[in-house]
């Protein structure tokens, strides 16, 4: 199934790892246009009277803090594609690990019931948190986790835990 695009250009203002650089960066354009506009404007003005260094420094501020702006700018769209890139990747990395799981269990022949306590186990749950999210006695998790641990060759919820680290591990990495 498709991964939906995360964060598209409508939602931008929403992301909260955005949303202040990006007010933050509107503020500064006000700004900027305002100074340069004044800057222009003292300049013209002063064109009668004769320039001065005030003058000159305030039209250099106000088109730095513009240059500011621009490069503020091409950072957060550079920085937001980025989080767009490592969104995409963390959702493929889980997909990949939920199908990994599934593959795990279904050669390991768990039943529905045994593949949810397993990946509960998975989780960290112990046992009495398995039997409370499953409303089960602690009896039957205890029971259901001995099969897990006997169909997967291991003796403990970490033992269970490490064999799929190994397998992340032991995958090759993408190019």
């Amino acid at each position: 199934m498709p991964q939906p695009e995360p964060n598209p250009p409508a939602q931008l203002l929403t992301d909260r790892r955005v949303a202040l650089p990006v007010a933050t960066l509107a503020l500064q354009a006000v700004a900027a246009i305002y100074f340069v506009v004044d800057g222009i404007d003292d300049l013209f003005t002063e064109l009668r009277q004769g320039i001065t260094a005030e003058i000159v420094m305030e039209c250099i501020v106000a088109f730095a803090l513009l240059g500011g702006v621009v490069m503020g700018s091409r950072y957060i769209r550079r920085i937001t594609a980025e989080l767009h890139r490592q969104d995409r990747a963390l959702a493929d990395a889980r997909g990949a690990l939920a199908d990994h799981i599934a593959l795990r269990f279904d050669e390991w022949g768990l039943t529905p019931g045994e593949g949810e306590v397993a990946l509960f186990a998975l989780k960290g749950c112990d046992v009495a948190a398995i039997a409370r999210l499953r409303g089960a006695a602690t009896g039957t998790v205890r029971s259901q986790l001995s099969q897990i641990y006997a169909k997967a060759g291991v003796s403990s919820q970490a033992m269970l835990v490490s064999l799929f680290i190994e397998d992340l591990l032991d995958a090759p990495r993408p190019s």
